[in-house]
């Protein structure tokens, strides 16, 4: 996971991810949609292969012509990750809520009757 991360840290590898996740593409098509130059999206293009983000394959009687892939299969770890800490933060968020809305009302009783008094009452009251 920590390569990935690595890999990904580059706003440019994200921007080609990004586009090979709408479809598949060549390396010429990604540099311009990518705003860079086709050296450039090259050497990101071999980081995201060697790390298996994406796939290529050769166009047939064209060897040179490549059609560049996202591997979905490849993010599924970093997904499950997010999912995990996502979780866990609305957890926590969802316990601050609950403790916040608490300390804010008292239970008061009246002539026998229960009411629950907000802290705006309560300052009222003082």
């Amino acid at each position: 996971m920590d390569e990935l991360f690595a890999v990904l840290a580059d706003p440019t590898r994200r921007r080609v991810v990004q586009l090979l996740g709408e479809r598949p593409r060549r390396a010429g098509e990604l540099a311009q949609a990518a705003g860079v130059s086709p050296p450039v999206v090259s050497r990101h293009l071999r980081i995201l292969l060697a790390a298996g983000v994406v796939s290529d394959e050769r166009v047939a009687g064209d060897a040179r012509l490549r059609v560049f892939r996202l591997r979905p299969e490849s993010l599924v770890a970093l997904r499950a990750w997010l999912d995990q800490v996502q979780a866990h933060w609305a957890e926590q968020l969802g316990s601050f809520k609950r403790h916040v809305e608490t300390r804010g009302e008292r239970h008061v009783e009246t002539r026998g009757e229960r009411h629950v008094e907000t802290r705006g009452e309560r300052e009222r009251r003082v």
